[in-house]
C-alpha cells in the first residue's frame, strides 16, 4: 500500500485540526498536529502585532521545521500521515506580519529550510467567510485568541485565498465549509471524506518510470 501525506490548510478557526482528527481512522494515518501553545510570544503578538511579529514568526518557523523535518519522512515509511498545516503556510503569515529587513531575513531562512521538507501529496484547503471564522474562534475560546480583531482575521483569510491562487507545489482540493458541520452532521463529514478520496485517486496511481 502506498502511504500518502495529506495536509489540511485554511485560515485560523476554519477547522483544520478537527478534520484531521475525524478522518485519521478513515485513512489509517498518523497525525501531525501543529503546537501553538509552546510559542512564548503568541499572546503578546495578538496584543501588539507589530512589536512581536518577528519573534513570533521565527519561533514558529523553527518549530514547524523541526517538527516536519523529524516526523514526515520517517512516518511515511510505515504509515500515511495527516497534518493540520503545511510548512509553506509559514511564509504566508510572514508576508502578512513582517516587512523590510525583517521580512528579507525571514525569507532567506525559510528558503533554506523549505528545501529539506517533503511536500504533501494532497493539500485540503478549507475555506470559510470571515464572519464564520470569527464565530468558530469564539466558540473554541482559546485564551491566546481572545484579543484577535476581525480586521486581522479578514486580512489573513484574503491572504489564504491569494496564496492558493498560485500555489502549485502539491495538488489542492478546496472545500467550502461555510454551510457544513463535520462534527454534528455525519453526512457533511462523509461528503468531505468522499472528496478527499476522489482527489487522492490520482495521487495513488503508480508513477510512470522515467525515460533515460
Amino acid at each position: 500500500m502506498q502511504h500518502v501525506f495529506i495536509a489540511i490548510e485554511g485560515a485560523i478557526g476554519v477547522g483544520k485540526t478537527t478534520l484531521a482528527r475525524l478522518i485519521q481512522d478513515e485513512f489509517e494515518a498518523e497525525l501531525l498536529l501543529e503546537v501553538f501553545e509552546e510559542n512564548p510570544f503568541l499572546k503578546d503578538f495578538y496584543q501588539d502585532r507589530e512589536r512581536y511579529a518577528f519573534q513570533t514568526q521565527i519561533f514558529f518557523l523553527l518549530s514547524r521545521y523541526r517538527q516536519q523535518h523529524e516526523v514526515v519522512e520517517e512516518t511515511l515509511k510505515h504509515s500515511s500521515l495527516i497534518s493540520d498545516y503545511t510548512f509553506a503556510k509559514d511564509s504566508l503569515f510572514a508576508h502578512l506580519n513582517l516587512k523590510g529587513d525583517e521580512l528579507l531575513m525571514y525569507e532567506s531562512v525559510h528558503a533554506a529550510l523549505a528545501e529539506k521538507i517533503p511536500l504533501p501529496d494532497l493539500v485540503v484547503y478549507l475555506r470559510a467567510e470571515t464572519d464564520v471564522l470569527i464565530e468558530r474562534i469564539a466558540f473554541r475560546d482559546r485564551v491566546y485568541e481572545r484579543d484577535m480583531d476581525r480586521d486581522y482575521i479578514d486580512a489573513l483569510n484574503r491572504a489564504y485565498e491569494e496564496f492558493f491562487l498560485t500555489y502549485d507545489h502539491s495538488p489542492v482540493l478546496a472545500i467550502d465549509t461555510n454551510s457544513i458541520n463535520i462534527v454534528r452532521n455525519k453526512e457533511d463529514l462523509a461528503y468531505v471524506v468522499g472528496r478527499i478520496h476522489a482527489a487522492l485517486a490520482g495521487v495513488r496511481q503508480p508513477r510512470l518510470p522515467e525515460v533515460e
